[in-house]
């Protein structure tokens, strides 16, 4: 994405962003002009205002240098040390997140209040939901910008992202684009991070959309609790009050944190479950099968929804109801959710089919919770006409706690478990997977377990070890085309992998 125009903006100075911060300094001169805000040297052009943000590895402040010759006219500091040479101007700030959490979507005008933007956040289905949700959009007339997991989209152009959610500035930066092309739309995911640590500031939501709460990120908020109430900071926002009218609360009633998130929404509601009988959206004879599933969607608006998907799986019956609710929030006709449904067929890494001639089932998911790693295997075992081999792994410097949680739900579901690396990150890949064999140990009996810490080894023993009609599925990292080791990432891509093991596999066999 490349910058916007100074028209496109409107020309901010050092003393317009000083103004807005209380106990802000300007030295220098107070009339420089600002042409954007950057926190990366590498990313600086002529007129920015360089943000020094001091981190754990690197502190911004020692690419300054860098920073001033590719451009920058400013520099945005907590420090009173900080030297300059003559003609560049310091601002000089109490506290840097809640200036730039103020600054940033001043700058770029607040573009998330002249779009629709629907928030969804919970632990599980974010990605598809948001995916289901931008097909209905679009197929309504909308243009939509998405903002996700995967990547980010403007209509059809795609772009890379690094975090669910954006920081900041990156955020305002991308939804200014999405404004500057037009969009009516912004679905984006909204994990618990970027709610705790403000990272949606200056962003007026209109349909907030939550989907479950299992256990993740522990590591980071320490209790459930915890984790809960950073989700429910997206339902407190879309009820603040802003210039958009029509705010929803889309919830799912059937989890218990739901209650949580409608009480912190003071806005209109819509409920949805499939077991709790008080949803305002209900699906009813739900039959799951191995093509898809069939199930019918009940509301007041528009009676009874028969509906027989391209995709399958408990879970994605919750995320089809999530996206409906948010469709009907933004008040699409039903006609068009109910065509998009039935022709919506899969979001890449979740639960996806890699079909490379063998005569085995092989699923890709992005599954790497607790609760994922279930759905995803009793999905499998649904479906399974003979047995089920799961490989999968945990990620490194993440929640380690859920670790033998997982392996136990793999050694009960499934038939083999072949435990391997995720992205080990900084941490001893084999003690990572010593936490998941305990785990495993527990459920899986007298059948067949191993340990392999190359994942690409893994993947190829599964595939050796699959008969006809078994179901291969590798779990952990879905869309994810890399791996984080500890001192580099490289390219990984678990549907290659599965397809060049087939490949080898046939050829061994004259195939």
């Amino acid at each position: 994405m490349g910058p916007l125009t100074e028209e496109e903006i409107g020309l901010k100075t050092i003393e317009d962003l000083a103004s807005l911060v209380e106990g802000a300094v300007v030295i220098g001169d107070k009339h420089t002009e600002i042409t954007g805000i950057e926190h990366d040297s590498r990313k600086v052009k002529d007129g920015t205002l360089f943000v020094c943000i001091p981190g754990v590895h690197v502190d911004g402040h020692a690419f300054i240098p860098q920073a001033l010759k590719a451009g920058a006219k400013a520099v945005l500091t907590t420090r009173e040390d900080v030297e300059v040479p003559a003609g560049i101007a310091v601002l000089r700030v109490p506290e840097l997140q809640q200036a730039l959490d103020t600054i940033v979507p001043y700058f770029y005008d607040y573009p998330a209040k002249k779009m629709r933007v629907i928030g969804i956040t919970g632990t599980n289905g974010k990605t598809t939901t948001s995916y289901i949700t931008r097909a209905i959009l679009r197929n309504a007339g909308y243009k939509v910008g998405l903002i996700g997991t995967i990547q980010i989209m403007i209509e059809d152009e795609v772009y890379p992202i690094h975090n669910t959610t954006p920081d900041v500035v990156e955020l305002q930066k991308t939804l200014a684009m999405m404004h500057d092309k037009g969009m009516d739309y912004v679905v984006m995911e909204v994990s618990s991070h970027a709610l705790d640590q403000e990272r949606v500031a200056g962003i007026e939501f209109d349909t907030a959309v939550f989907t479950n709460l299992t256990q993740d990120h522990l590591d980071y908020h320490k209790t459930m609790e915890n984790y809960k109430l950073a989700k429910a900071k997206l339902f407190d926002k879309v009820c603040q009050p802003g210039v958009k009218k029509g705010k929803t609360a889309v919830v799912n009633i059937d989890d218990a944190a739901g209650q949580t998130m409608l009480e912190h929404a003071k806005c209109e509601h819509i409920t949805y479950a499939i077991d709790n009988e008080q949803a305002s959206l209900r699906a009813t004879d739900v039959n799951v099968l191995a093509s898809g599933a069939k199930f019918t969607l009940n509301e007041a608006s528009f009676g009874k929804m028969p509906l027989d998907l391209h995709i399958t799986g408990i879970f994605n019956v919750y995320n089809v109801m999530s996206a409906v609710g948010a469709a009907l929030a933004e008040h699409v006709d039903a006609a068009v959710i109910a065509k998009t449904l039935a022709d919506f067929t899969a979001v890449p890494g979740r639960f996806e089919l890699v079909r490379a001639g063998q005569d085995f089932s092989i699923i890709v998911d992005y599954a790497h919770t607790p609760d994922g790693v279930e759905n995803v295997l009793e999905t499998a075992r649904k479906i399974a006409k003979k047995r089920i081999i799961a490989v999968f792994g945990c990620g490194g410097d993440r929640d380690n706690t859920k670790r033998p949680i997982m392996g136990r739900i793999a050694g009960k579901l499934a038939d083999i478990v072949i435990a391997t690396s995720d992205n080990p990150r900084t941490e001893n890949p084999q003690q990572i997977l010593d936490q998941v064999e305990a785990g495993v140990e527990e459920t899986i009996g007298n059948k067949h377990h191993e340990k392999i810490v190359d994942r690409r080894e893994a993947i190829c023993r599964a595939i050796e070890l699959a008969e006809k009609d078994d179901i291969v599925a590798i779990l952990g990292k879905g869309h994810e085309n890399y791996q984080i080791l500890k001192d580099k990432t490289i390219h990984f891509d678990d549907k290659e992998e599965a397809r060049a093991a087939v490949a080898a596999k046939l050829a061994k066999e004259g195939k």
